[in-house]
């Protein structure tokens, strides 16, 4: 049974797979680096990101939708390659090497990847404009945060 915002609750829950995804690469990512500015500075992102994935659920929950147990076939592909997609794969080999700079572009290109989601996103052309505001707010600051990321690593000797 498909409702009329089913679309819209599908390109949230796939908005919120991808604030989860950096959450936890902010995390990895702050949790192998010794610099204190950096480590703060990527905790601080992942909670910005554990913002992210709460605000876009409980606008996806006033919709009529659950982001959670999705189990359709396009969900459980999303989980088995969402963070090969996500850009945030080659993040444990990174850290496993603790090489900062290493670590950080793996962040940028998990921004990358997150900036191309809510792209996607936002050509949705169903989205409701209150929707299309959190979502705009929201890639916005993933690209500050992108920038962010590139700025600590040009200044990592």
């Amino acid at each position: 049974m498909n409702t009329p915002n089913d679309k819209i609750i599908n390109t949230l829950n796939d908005l919120v797979a991808t604030a989860r995804d950096g959450r936890k690469g902010y995390e990895t990512a702050a949790g192998a680096v010794d610099n204190p500015r950096v480590k703060s500075e990527l905790e601080r992102l992942a909670q910005q990101r554990a913002t992210f994935a709460s605000e876009l659920e409980s606008k996806a929950q006033q919709l009529g939708g659950s982001t959670s147990n999705t189990t359709t076939v396009e969900a459980v592909a999303m989980e088995a390659a969402g963070a090969v997609h996500r850009g945030w794969i080659n993040l444990k080999s990174a850290v496993g090497g603790n090489d900062s700079k290493a670590i950080l572009s793996e962040c940028e290109n998990g921004d990358e990847a997150a900036l191309k989601a809510y792209n996607n996103a936002l050509q949705e052309p169903s989205l409701p404009m209150d929707v299309k505001n959190i979502i705009q707010k929201q890639q916005q600051e993933i690209q500050a945060a992108k920038q962010t990321i590139t700025s600590l690593k040009q200044g990592i000797m």
